[in-house]
């Protein structure tokens, strides 16, 4: 039986696509510096990573989506952060985000990470975007470098 599993070695000529929401700008600008970060410690160049800015979290399927059919990214980071208020609106835009984003691997077979935060308050995403629960766009960014080798490999 065969094992397959992905490295953090990003292939030479890999491109990386990170998806951003501008809304709630503190917390997604760090999301991205995070994810940039990851990146170059890890030996992609920055001109090899794409940042494209959408208005929300709703907009960032849309935008993954023609990255993905271009085919010229071996990887896409989705990162945003949707607070929960008073009404039903913040499942609905964390909650079909996902699926559209998970949709778009399987459509496409390229891997896209999920940094949609879906929070209770503004502290808890602080605490996700390099507070005490780390930055989750490092965390996509270091999946994204293992899912592009791994696609790699498998046969």
């Amino acid at each position: 039986m065969s094992h397959y599993e992905g490295d953090l070695r990003p292939a030479q000529g890999a491109r990386f696509a990170i998806i951003a929401s501008r809304w709630n700008p503190r917390i997604t600008d760090t999301l991205v510096a995070g994810a940039r970060k990851v990146f170059a410690d890890n030996g992609v160049p920055e001109d090899a990573v794409d940042v494209i800015r959408v208005p929300g979290a709703w907009e960032i399927p849309v935008a993954a989506a023609r990255v993905a059919s271009m085919r010229s990214h071996v990887a896409l980071l989705a990162l945003g952060c949707v607070i929960r208020g008073d009404t039903r609106h913040f499942e609905h835009v964390a909650d079909y985000c996902a699926e559209a984003l998970m949709q778009l691997q399987l459509e496409f077979g390229v891997p896209v990470t999920n940094g949609v935060l879906a929070v209770d308050d503004a502290e808890d995403a602080e605490r996700r975007a390099g507070g005490s629960h780390g930055n989750k766009g490092e965390e996509c960014a270091l999946v994204a470098i293992e899912m592009s080798d791994l696609m790699e490999k498998l046969p």
